[in-house]
């Protein structure tokens, strides 16, 4: 007995207290445990990061931002909104900096739109609020975006991604009129707002 208290590490434990074996083979465990998870997460990222560069998603449209005003469907004569045969419209818009062109684009209320975007020079943002248009317009690539309007209004279009030192000033405006009145515009008075 007398040598059982006089060294303390020999002593037997009273209930509650976990042998110091059992405390490090379960922390050992849990080492593992928890290496094996960070090792899974590691992979996962990696082959992630392999097969998104060797597949991209399918709806990446690319276009050449060096000749994009000269042929393809951004041309100057393209820009603004154009009528479909199901009904809906296309809008065609290019940011760049310091401006959307065109600045101001008319669209029929209660009819699907599909904006088609793209940027000549920097990344730039497209957002319309209160709709669910919020996109990122890059270089290089064409972002597409679809909604509908269901009353007429003026939508303001700011640039929410920041280009440069005239970010602050890059505003284009989406006009919603009615459906008979859009269907007696000409091409030219639908991508501009101003009263003819």
């Amino acid at each position: 007995m007398a040598d059982q208290s006089a060294n303390p590490l020999r002593r037997t434990l009273s209930d509650g207290i976990v042998p110091q074996e059992v405390v490090a083979r379960t922390e050992k465990s849990w080492l593992m445990v928890m290496a094996a998870m960070l090792v899974v997460m590691m992979a996962i990222i990696v082959v992630t990061g392999i097969m998104g560069a060797l597949h991209p998603a399918s709806n990446v449209e690319v276009i050449d931002p060096l000749t994009l005003h000269l042929q393809g469907e951004f041309v100057e004569s393209n820009l603004g909104t154009a009528a479909e045969p199901d009904g809906s419209v296309t809008v065609r818009i290019v940011a760049e900096q310091y401006n959307f062109v065109p600045r101001c684009v008319r669209v029929p209320a209660n009819t699907p739109v599909k904006f088609r975007l793209t940027s000549a020079d920097a990344v730039h943002g497209f957002l319309l609020p209160n709709t669910n248009v919020n996109t990122m317009v890059v270089p290089g690539f064409v972002s597409e975006v679809r909604t509908s309007f269901a009353a007429p209004g003026e939508y303001a279009m700011p640039c929410n991604e920041f280009c440069g030192l005239g970010h602050h000033a890059m505003w284009a405006h989406v006009s919603a009129v009615q459906q008979d009145q859009f269907q007696n515009l000409t091409s030219v008075e639908r991508a501009r707002c101003a009263a003819q």
